[in-house]
């Protein structure tokens, strides 16, 4: 999912779906997770923030625009509004802490085909941003004294292997959450709709390859997640879906939150759509997901649930009935303490207990999240030192660019928090300074089959930068109508570049050479040679110098 982000996908057909950001590979659905129209009736709330103790009042039904009178949330229903006519979203929810303040709006329809408003109770899939669910709850089972972050995992799953003897012994609970784990992270088996499924799915990692020592680096690990799912499994004896109802959703009376599509029937469900042609078009396709993967990005859930997730986190703990949950120094240390830095979509300072912890140029630490699944994309910040927070879900392939204009630069950030980015500005390297960064690189991933699939990049020096031309192979010794059939994706090349704005970080452009919002980094080894293209928080090993 973004960003988040549980990524890397695009829908079951093959129809002339826009391409997805450079860098962010289009996989089938099968195996797809991940780290991207016209406007109907809306439905909105503005009011005085209660405390945390309370809950908010429902959004009213019907037509409305928000309150026009409020020149900062009028323009974001502009903004809003103007994105989903441009990109293809028929329906989007967003909400806003600020200032004791709270706005929730749903703005378009749930379904081209049947449309139904949305509004702030409407339930859409959340992609990654369910990872920060999967870190509370350890939180919540490490103050209870039942997991210790930093003890390693074979504490609580003896048996746990991955293919190198070493990160097997040592990882640690914390690394699976800042995603240090260091073993390859894009693994989306399913093993069906069991209890099981996520046992299955931790046994299966035995072959996953080692990357990079444990601690040392960051690199987007979805599989991490799914161990810690197991983790929480393993010490309530309960499945990771009950275990997180029983510890977190339900003591938050986070009443549309959900994991099962089996638990949100009567309830107003944003359909997901691919764009087709510039246009919106229902994909039911899109929706299912393997149960194996619940803890990296299982959840169902409202803007209205989200953004009082925003409100626990900002408050102290306690949940709506004045029930602790966890300590202050609890909350905040998931959002502090981070991990090895990097890229992922925006500057890291690193990940805490599954929060991305983003600098800005003024100080203040934004914590970040999000989701991707295909048709649903989504968004989370919060600026804790500002009070803020910001969440929007949507229902289409196009919610990527609305999402990006919102969370990625600066235009929410600068009016309602008073921060942005760090500073960067393209910069023109001669031949000398880029030869280094040239070179093939490469990235694998494990679709929901089992088969190891590719994505190669060809980076070459080009006015000053670097271009680059990705490929994605699927997996080998597949003829043509099983491709078709399976919608695995084989040797599909997308351009790209990368304009750096300091040593080893970079701007991430289009096809034409144009900036789109991205950053992605290089890391060095020891030696001082270049190892790695992080993008989209990947890795991709440098074969060739």
């Amino acid at each position: 999912m973004t960003e988040d982000l549980l990524s890397t996908g695009s829908g079951p057909q093959r129809t002339a779906a826009p391409p997805d950001r450079p860098g962010h590979p289009r996989w089938s659905r099968r195996g797809f997770l991940s780290t991207a129209a016209a406007v109907g009736c809306a439905t909105a709330s503005l009011a005085t923030a209660p405390p945390a103790a309370a809950s908010p009042r429902s959004a009213p039904q019907g037509g409305g625009t928000g309150d026009t009178a409020n020149p900062l949330f009028s323009a974001l229903d502009a903004k809003i509004e103007e994105a989903m006519r441009a990109y293809a979203i028929p329906g989007a929810a967003v909400g806003v802490l600020l200032n004791g303040q709270q706005y929730i709006k749903g703005y378009g329809v749930t379904n081209v085909d049947h449309p139904v408003p949305v509004d702030g109770d409407t339930v859409f899939r959340v992609g990654s941003t369910t990872k920060t669910f999967t870190g509370t709850t350890l939180m919540r089972l490490a103050e209870q004294g039942k997991v210790e972050l930093d003890a390693p995992v074979r504490r609580y799953l003896p048996d746990f292997a991955v293919a190198d003897p070493f990160a097997s012994a040592q990882v640690t609970v914390r690394q699976l959450l800042n995603h240090s784990a260091g073993w390859l992270g894009d693994d989306y088996q399913d093993f069906g709709q069991g209890d099981d499924a996520l046992t299955r799915f931790v046994a299966s990692m035995a072959r996953l390859p080692q990357l990079t020592e444990p601690g040392t680096v960051f690199a987007y690990n979805n599989a991490a997640l799914c161990v810690a799912g197991r983790i929480i499994e393993a010490v309530t004896g309960k499945t990771y879906e009950a275990a997180v109802r029983a510890l977190v959703i339900d003591p938050l009376g986070l009443g549309h939150t959900r994991f099962s599509s089996d638990e949100i029937v009567g309830f107003n469900v944003a359909a997901s759509h691919n764009v087709v042609d510039g246009k919106a078009v229902l994909e039911p396709s899109f929706w299912p997901q393997p149960r194996s993967l619940a803890p990296t990005g299982g959840l169902i859930s409202s803007v209205r649930d989200q953004l009082n997730w925003a409100r626990f986190h900002l408050g102290d703990g306690t949940a709506p009935d004045g029930t602790r949950l966890l300590s202050r120094p609890s909350l905040e240390e998931m959002r502090s303490r981070p991990g090895p830095g990097g890229t992922l979509v925006v500057e890291l300072d690193g990940m805490g207990v599954t929060w991305m912890l983003r600098p800005t140029a003024q100080g203040r630490r934004v914590v970040q999240h999000g989701g991707t699944w295909p048709g649903q994309i989504s968004g989370f910040l919060m600026v804790p030192s500002r009070g803020f927070a910001l969440t929007l879900l949507t229902n289409s392939e196009g919610g990527t660019r609305l999402r990006d204009e919102l969370f990625t630069d600066d235009w929410a950030l600068s009016r309602y928090a008073g921060v942005t980015n760090l500073p960067a500005t393209a910069e023109t390297l001669n031949s000398v300074e880029l030869k280094p960064y040239e070179g093939r690189y490469m990235a694998q991933r494990i679709n929901e089959e089992g088969a190891v699939e590719d994505v190669v990049m060809e980076l070459t020096r080009r006015n000053g930068r670097l271009h680059a031309i990705q490929t994605a192979h699927g997996p080998a010794g597949q003829d043509d109508a099983a491709s078709e059939e399976e919608d695995s994706v084989q040797d599909q090349s997308t351009e790209l570049g990368a304009a750096f704005y300091k040593q080893d970080f970079a701007l991430d452009l289009d096809a034409e050479g144009q900036p789109i919002g991205t950053r992605s980094n290089f890391v060095r080894g020891p030696d001082g040679t270049v190892l790695w293209w992080r993008n989209h928080g990947r890795l991709y090993r440098h074969q060739t110098p």
